[in-house]
């Protein structure tokens, strides 16, 4: 199984859009990879729709995404048309056939004793990195606005050097701030207590500082 941190594998899927390489495919952008147990079924069917109306949002944020699962093309074509012609959404993400189960099996998405992939979730940074991970099981659909909270807070880590805290923006501690990262020398504690003075950061103590974007 891949781990946080590691470079996504380099792999040919077949799609709903066509054959891809993963993850020349975006080179250079976000990606969100999520896998679901089946087409055809009521929790998947909510989550497909719940991406849908939330795509233009992950594009906003510079991120494309891309279904899975471990049924044929042909059933991810037919249950796209189903939502479209029934829920009145048409899905515009390609969605990855891996019939085999090789990626799903490459990316420990088969849970133990199971022959479906489990709810799992796989954001990937334009370097191709894996950044992100998340997994629920079959009986429990996600919150796509989480996943989005997630990627825009990464996105905002890499830029600005910090950390974000729980529940980010709306904190209960320090609202939508964010965490200085914490001081590792002593020289970063006078540093850190300088700021203070001059009003640039505020600190419950030395290691715990946060500010305005």
């Amino acid at each position: 199984m891949v781990a946080i941190g590691e470079k996504f594998p380099e792999v040919e899927v077949k799609t709903t859009h066509g054959n891809m390489k993963l993850p020349d495919e975006f080179k250079g952008k976000w990606f969100v990879l999520f896998s679901h147990p089946g087409d055809f079924t009521p929790v998947c069917t909510t989550e497909f729709y719940g991406m849908q109306i939330r795509l233009q949002k992950f594009k906003e944020l510079g991120a494309e995404v891309i279904g899975l699962s471990i049924d044929q093309v042909f059933a991810h074509l037919k249950w796209a048309e189903w939502i479209k012609d029934n829920l009145g959404e048409e899905i515009e993400f390609p969605i990855i056939a891996d019939d085999r189960g090789n990626l799903a099996d490459m990316l420990g998405m088969i849970p133990s004793g199971a022959s479906n992939t489990a709810r799992a979730v796989f954001m990937v940074d334009p370097n191709g990195v894996i950044r992100a991970i998340v997994y629920y099981p079959a009986e429990v659909g996600r919150d796509w606005d989480e996943i989005l909270r997630a990627l825009k807070a990464l996105k905002i880590s890499d830029e600005n050097k910090v950390a974000l805290p729980h529940k980010w923006p709306n904190n209960e501690l320090i609202g939508d701030r964010v965490i200085v990262p914490p001081a590792g020398t002593t020289e970063q504690i006078k540093e850190r207590e300088e700021a203070k003075a001059k009003g640039e950061i505020e600190c419950y103590d030395w290691w715990m500082c946060h500010k305005k974007l």
